[in-house]
């Protein structure tokens, strides 16, 4: 199955998002081998080398490590997993704060917008 990738973004920081997020999610625990970068560049349809180059980046943030003639694993540290996890929760509700701040809202807004989302019942038991 080939992945569909965002043509403005290089592919390699996508997959290097995507095993973060496999990560934090655990789909992928501590310890475990991901696929080879031949394994992986077959099943989302990419050149080896952009998979190596996503390894490669991984492995210097300390998210995998890579043993000789065994391959790539996850690192298994629970204080890097939450880490990881907090640097993702920043990184994706600054990009959501500075697109609403580009649209006009305000921070009472957003933070109002936010909690209608997460809490509907309060909107629709008569709350504003």
């Amino acid at each position: 199955m080939m992945e569909k990738f965002n043509s403005s973004q290089p592919i390699y920081q996508q997959i290097v998002e995507k095993v973060c997020r496999m990560i934090v999610r655990n789909d992928i625990q501590g310890g475990e081998k991901l696929p080879s970068v031949r394994d992986m560049a077959i099943k989302l349809g990419v050149n080896p080398n952009t998979v190596q180059r996503a390894y490669q980046e991984l492995e210097r943030q300390f998210v995998i490590e890579t043993r000789r003639g065994q391959g790539s694993f996850v690192i298994d540290d629970d204080t890097k997993k939450e880490t990881l996890r907090n640097e993702l929760k920043t990184q994706y509700v600054s990009l959501f704060i500075k697109d609403m701040q580009e649209m006009g809202f305000t921070p009472e807004e957003i933070v109002r917008g936010v909690k209608e989302y997460l809490e509907p019942s309060v909107v629709t038991k008569g709350g504003k």
